[in-house]
């Protein structure tokens, strides 16, 4: 939680516009084969290719999956696709062909990291696992796999997507309220956590690399990372025994830490301790609440949630949304309307934090890691499928009689504008 107080400025006037930066990137210099597919994969390396890294997607020859989860689609690609493939150049290669891995370890001779979510074994089918071959063959690449369940344990190298861990973990069973039952979160929360574990641990193997000259296997699974995001909930049965109710929007731990209505619409209190709640009493015109033996302390109010919503209802019926919220925020007292996804998208503040992207025809959203001096840079548009692959494949040292012969024999598929113009 940060402090809320912060000082005027003019909304329409832009931050640094990090997009427009053409200096190098933190990550400059670092080159990422990437094999993943969906989103966990893809959401880490659009974070390393936005931070500079040069990054090869490579897609199988039927393309990654979400290219066909839409609608909405742009050209080749569904939404789900272009928003997490930005800031990566795009080959395809058949894997499942001798010839295909053979242009792949062409690749990783360059590499600093391999990332991959095949699952479990797939490598190893294949004669290239990190044990069997990798470790040996490319001693400093850092080789980090995605999964679901992880490769060993009763659940090892069962398939995992985003709902079904979220299943499994136990965070649906907290995400609802008593009416509701277990609700499966509407973003896909553990891909997303899933992949930017995974960027974390490339860089603490790259930062461990920097002294032992050795590259290293990491693996980041779908089951880890969800359980790890069951807060509080977690830490409350581990310290209690007792297991954790569906609360819906209360906060189990925190009060008042809730949605509540106003005059023309919803709101979202979030007081952490005693001196907010007194910031909020004073600000709302009712000062002696603070001073309520009811409400003295967390321990009171959270004994006393309806009676305290009751009240702060009542004293927010005369207030529109944004307007307290804005001035609740001044005090120092967090809140926020409850918005609809086109007004964040429209707010100033989303504009002025460059949380909306947009290169040529293409929008997306920002990358939320704000270096001062090495900003993230938004260059690349997601590519068409396989759109790259000459320029990769000749900057691997294929001549262009070789690419050629790649194409034919089917092993690198062709880019869908070459094979339309011919």
């Amino acid at each position: 939680m940060t402090d809320a107080t912060r000082p005027d400025e003019t909304a329409d006037e832009p931050a640094d516009q990090t997009h427009r930066q053409t200096g190098p990137g933190a990550l400059t210099g670092l080159k990422v084969v990437d094999l993943t597919r969906v989103l966990g994969g893809p959401f880490c390396t659009q974070w390393l290719g936005d931070h500079g890294a040069e990054v090869v997607k490579v897609e199988p020859p039927q393309g990654d999956e979400t290219r066909a989860w839409g609608p909405p689609f742009k050209d080749d690609a569904a939404s789900y696709f272009i928003g997490v493939n930005r800031s990566k150049r795009g080959i395809s290669l058949d894997l499942s062909r001798p010839e295909g891995r053979a242009v792949l370890l062409r690749l990783l001779e360059q590499a600093d990291v391999l990332i991959e979510n095949f699952r479990t074994g797939t490598l190893e089918k294949w004669g290239i696992g990190y044990e069997q071959f990798l470790k040996a063959r490319f001693p400093r690449l850092v080789h980090c796999r995605i999964s679901g369940f992880g490769a060993d344990g009763p659940l090892g190298g069962f398939p995992g997507y985003d709902a079904v861990v979220q299943a499994y973990s136990g965070l649906m069973s907290v995400n609802g309220d008593q009416t509701t039952g277990p609700l499966r979160l509407g973003v896909p929360m553990v891909d997303i956590a899933t992949g930017m574990s995974a960027a974390f641990g490339i860089m603490a193997a790259l930062y461990e690399r920097a002294r032992s000259g050795e590259g290293q296997f990491l693996e980041v699974s779908l089951y880890d990372t969800a359980i790890s995001l069951v807060y509080p909930h977690g830490a409350n049965y581990l310290l209690s025994g007792k297991p954790p109710r569906r609360w819906g929007n209360p906060h189990p731990n925190v009060c008042p830490y809730d949605k509540f209505s106003a005059r023309d619409g919803e709101l979202f209190l979030g007081v952490g301790n005693d001196g907010q709640f007194a910031k909020l009493c004073a600000a709302l015109a009712d000062p002696e609440m603070a001073a309520d033996p009811r409400f003295r302390s967390n321990s009171d109010r959270l004994a006393n949630r309806e009676a305290l919503r009751e009240r702060l209802e009542a004293l927010l019926a005369e207030h529109d949304a944004e307007p307290v919220c804005r001035m609740l925020m001044e005090r120092g007292v967090p809140a926020g309307p409850v918005n609809e996804l086109p007004a964040v998208v429209a707010h100033p503040h989303t504009r002025h934090r460059n949380m909306i992207v947009e290169i040529d025809d293409y929008r997306g959203v920002g990358n939320p890691v704000k270096l001062q001096r090495t900003p993230a840079r938004f260059e690349r548009k997601p590519p068409h499928f396989s759109q790259d692959t000459r320029a990769v494949l000749g900057e691997a040292g294929y001549s262009a009689a070789e690419i050629d012969a790649l194409i034919e024999a089917g092993v690198v598929p062709r880019d869908k504008a070459e094979a339309a113009a011919d």
